[in-house]
């Protein structure tokens, strides 16, 4: 899973294709997008980053389903998440080609951006792709393509557009083996001369991707080989202008080469270009969200390496596997949380990242408060620390169960994102299917998540991180941790029991190991 994971910024990162346009702008086409599940302070905070007034520019919103009608026949429905919080600033430009600055998009870099919308047929515009705190990058490009088409008033071509969309699902694949700069350095490169001597022939593109490939000490398998020629195959056959995509290409081509060696290249001046006033690229406020702010910009190579983007992670995984696969990142609706999947089944986070993923800003001091309690709850019943866990449980003489201490870790993580993005939604999103049992939205939410993290209804995959523990563990794990929750909520604990839970009760209850289990469930029904 965690290779399959690496890249929702991907595809679902590329959720190109929109609704239907609508006329364009009459005071110069300035679009705003702004994820549907953000609260009104995070809209606040990305209006004041795009130093953008709402009064003029238009200010559309991009929904979860406008992702899922792009990405359905590419991603699980699973995959793509429940919500959208990333956002666009787009301005249709006359020439200069395509700019594009990304901020807190930890995946999908701006040099991935601006080629992937050469393919879909655009090619002049400025782009800020941002979201208020770090995430994959999936609801910003859904809004920079709804946002380019609202703003240009152009519907662009349906068949271009999904080929922009597999480009991405593509230059993902590779780039989780070889680098994102570099796999993007391969296509773009390989597009500029495909698409410039007019070939089509499979095997001429097979030997100037492999070419690339070598030139630039980049090693490729044969399935990522079939994999980009196939691409480079269908875009060539949709008889692009060579001359209006080659300002962009060029720009893309000498970025990546001023971020491989550290320079800087001035290509400010064009003979072609027009005055269009301010480049939005260039006039944000970066303040605006907070400190420590991973930014990439196609105007600027060394913004990623001087604000700690890594425009080239990889994963050290076997390429040669599941090429056909969407590695992208496991789809928490774009970023639910702050950068890592909502299952926690893979993300390739850093501990430096850990607590980025866990930021409570957002929350309401009440939230605050009971994330707090969460947060002991996990480390002392996940990772084994008596002291902690009984500080938010009563009657506990020692530890209910023994995991790994990496396991023990990972559950712990993946139980407080899931928990954090309940709270970040406050219900906004939940839809009741006539199966709640409590009172609290919050807490029927976190119910059927924790169904799914310890697995209670289905065998885990061989990938899961709690695939190794016992069923009868994991059933223990779920209702400690239920209890817990609906402790924390002052509901019944009593209410999951008896109408859902009658049967796995008894299996708890058979195999829990002595006494002190036995009354630390009990504790919760006081």
């Amino acid at each position: 899973m965690k290779k399959r994971n690496l890249m929702v910024a991907l595809l679902c990162s590329m959720c190109l294709a929109v609704s239907s346009p609508v006329p364009a702008m009459a005071d110069g086409t300035k679009v705003v997008t702004l994820g549907a599940d953000l609260t009104q302070d995070q809209k606040n905070t990305m209006m004041n980053y795009f130093k953008a007034d709402s009064s003029q520019v238009q200010v559309i919103t991009v929904t979860n389903q406008d992702e899922r009608d792009l990405l359905g026949n590419y991603v699980p429905s699973e995959q793509i998440g429940t919500r959208t919080l990333s956002c666009a600033y787009v301005k249709p430009t006359q020439s200069g080609g395509i700019k594009v600055r990304t901020a807190n998009l930890n995946y999908v870099t701006c040099n991935m951006i601006a080629t992937a919308l050469s393919t879909a047929g655009v090619n002049n515009c400025e782009v800020v792709a941002a979201c208020p705190y770090e995430v994959s990058g999936t609801g910003a490009l859904t809004g920079v393509m709804k946002a380019y088409e609202s703003a240009s008033g152009q519907a662009l071509d349906s068949t271009k557009k999904d080929l922009a969309a597999k480009e991405v699902v593509v230059t993902g694949n590779v780039g989780q083996q070889v680098g994102q700069d570099n796999a993007t350095n391969i296509i773009n490169q390989a597009k500029m001369q495909i698409i410039g001597d007019n070939i089509q022939n499979a095997d001429e593109i097979y030997n100037i991707v492999n070419n690339i490939a070598v030139q630039n000490g980049i090693t490729l398998s044969q399935d990522e080989l079939d994999t980009i020629v196939s691409l480079l195959q269908q875009i060539a056959q949709q008889n692009y202008d060579i001359q209006e995509m080659k300002k962009t290409l060029e720009d893309i081509q000498q970025n990546l080469e001023d971020s491989k060696n550290g320079t800087s290249s001035d290509d400010s001046s064009d003979d072609d270009a027009v005055d269009e006033g301010e480049d939005i690229t260039q006039d944000v406020d970066s303040g605006a969200l907070g400190d420590d702010v991973k930014q990439t910009s196609t105007e600027d190579a060394n913004l990623a390496k001087d604000t700690g983007a890594d425009t080239n992670q990889t994963e050290n995984t076997d390429s040669s596997d599941d090429s056909g696969d969407y590695n992208i990142p496991e789809a928490t609706g774009d970023g639910t949380d702050a950068g890592t999947d909502e299952s926690g089944e893979g993300t390739d986070e850093t501990a430096d990242n850990t607590e980025d993923t866990l930021n409570t800003d957002d929350l309401s001091e009440e939230s605050k408060a009971k994330f707090d309690q969460a947060k002991l709850f996990c480390k002392g019943e996940y990772e084994g620390d008596l002291a902690v866990l009984q500080s938010v449980v009563e009657n506990v003489t020692e530890p209910p169960v023994t995991l790994d201490q990496d396991v023990a870790e990972k559950l712990s993580q993946k139980v407080l994102e899931t928990y954090l993005n309940i709270l970040k939604d406050a219900g906004a999103t939940y839809v009741p299917d006539g199966t709640e049992v409590y009172l609290s939205t919050e807490l029927n939410m976190m119910n059927k998540e924790l169904k799914t993290i310890f697995s209670t209804e289905t065998d885990p995959a061989e990938d899961d991180i709690l695939y190794s523990v016992d069923p009868e563990v994991r059933q223990k794990m779920y209702d400690d941790t239920l209890n817990f929750f609906v402790k924390l909520y002052g509901e019944d604990v009593q209410t999951e029991t008896t109408e859902e839970s009658t049967d796995t009760q008894n299996v708890s209850e058979d195999t829990a190991s002595g006494e002190n289990t036995e009354e630390y469930t009990e504790d919760y029904t006081e």
